[in-house]
């Protein structure tokens, strides 16, 4: 009789940390007979450990959500479903807990967990012109943001949405979030929750110097251009706050919806709405007094 083919994964998380090479320690005595790992490695070696297409079916990344986006930036490429254990401070995108992972184990390898699909946003910046020379490329998981720089002297961006011209940001900068990333930068800035399906951009600028200008939402169908006509010292743009470069005037920034998804085991204890409750405290029941 053929035995039956154990699923493989991938592990990750800084293993320099005690508490998460704890964690993997722990888990993979759990997952021994019920899977293959296949890579067992710190963040930085990601796209080396799964560069070879089938290598694992499922990615298992240990740690705070700075763990999963820096993570997900290279699982997206590989189509490689990923499982968050979260062990920071939130754990937004980390849905599981150690235990929780091994309570609803079978369930995700049997197929029986929900794999949401989460866009991803494009970022390049040329100098001077959109065919000028490609200065800076990356993709973002949950947001790219351009901030003022050291002086913190207010800047001026100006934003088109498929070449028509929309409006000049004179502020301290700039977000454009995805679905995924409106409940970070974004919701400080004042922008709107998104439901982390759906295929749309927020654009929300950061204290701007007028009381009009509000955060829209626009289709991914489009692509913006950021043009930067009046920079700081030190003005950067940054694609998740994990990858940056100072900008310089003249430079124009065009974003759109990256060619990659990348794709979340979801917790099947709660749903997206229990955790934006659970862990930012949304739509709280105010705490009226008891006569």
């Amino acid at each position: 009789m053929q035995s039956k083919k154990l699923p493989r994964l991938a592990i990750f998380g800084h293993l320099q940390r005690q508490k998460v090479a704890e964690a993997i320690k722990a888990f993979e005595e759990f997952a021994e007979g019920k899977a293959e790992i296949v890579a067992d490695c710190d963040i930085p070696f990601v796209a080396d450990a799964i560069n070879t297409p089938g290598k694992c079916d499922f990615a298992v990344v240990f740690g705070g959500d700075g763990s999963i986006i820096s993570a997900a930036r290279n699982l997206s490429k590989a189509r490689v479903p990923m499982i968050g254990v979260n062990l920071g401070k939130l754990g937004f995108l980390a849905e599981f807990s150690l235990n929780e992972l091994k309570k609803y184990f079978n369930d995700i390898i049997s197929g029986k967990a929900t794999v949401e699909k989460r866009m991803m946003l494009k970022c390049k910046v040329f100098e001077n012109s959109i065919n000028g020379r490609e200065k800076f490329n990356s993709s973002a998981v949950n947001d790219i943001f351009i901030t003022a720089g050291q002086l913190h002297r207010m800047i001026e961006l100006k934003i088109a949405v498929d070449g028509q011209f929309v409006a000049s940001c004179v502020g301290d900068g700039l977000i454009v979030s995805t679905p995924t990333g409106s409940t970070a930068y974004n919701l400080s800035a004042g922008g709107p929750i998104l439901d982390s399906s759906m295929q749309a951009l927020v654009i929300t600028p950061i204290c701007p110097h007028s009381l009009s200008f509000r955060p829209i939402v626009i289709s991914t169908d489009n692509k913006v251009e950021v043009y930067c006509e009046r920079l700081g010292d030190g003005t950067t743009i940054s694609i998740d706050g994990q990858d940056s470069i100072v900008l310089s005037v003249g430079d124009i920034i065009r974003l759109e919806r990256s060619d990659s998804d990348f794709l979340v085991v979801n917790n099947p204890l709660r749903t997206r709405w229990d955790t934006l409750a659970a862990k930012l405290g949304w739509a709280e029941t105010p705490k009226y007094e008891k006569f």
